[in-house]
């Protein structure tokens, strides 16, 4: 079994210390009650020649009471982070918005090395960025 295995396996036994580990930000409010389930690492295709897409640890997080939508957190291991691939990540991100019919989604990147990767994108021309 490789080490991503594990640390797959430690991010779904542990699921809300995970998050409140890795995605402070978003989670350190998240009440002891809400229900956490992993959903499907394999993206849908549209067409059966597309290119395949396997997510690490995709999360839903659910208030028990449903006094808030769900979120989802995209949790995505990489071992160096000169193999980072930002565009895949919103990719990853993009698909599942629109296969969850949501705009709630944290991306979260954990890098088991030290390195530097890309932060953001921008898209557009020097006189127009979107």
């Amino acid at each position: 079994m490789s080490h991503d295995q594990n640390f797959k396996n430690l991010l779904l036994d542990y699921p809300l210390d995970a998050l409140r580990l890795f995605a402070a930000d978003e989670a350190t409010d998240l009440p002891d009650q809400v229900k956490i389930t992993p959903i499907r690492q394999e993206q849908l295709k549209a067409r059966l020649g597309d290119r395949f897409r396997e997510l690490d640890c995709p999360l839903q997080v659910d208030w028990p009471d449903g006094q808030r939508e769900a979120i989802l957190f995209v949790l995505e291991e990489e071992t160096d982070p000169k193999h980072f691939s930002i565009h895949r990540l919103i990719h990853y991100c993009v698909d599942l918005a629109e296969l969850c019919d949501t705009e709630r989604i944290v991306p979260v990147v954990i890098f088991l090395r030290p390195g530097s990767c890309p932060q953001q994108i921008q898209l557009g021309t020097k006189k127009r960025h979107t």
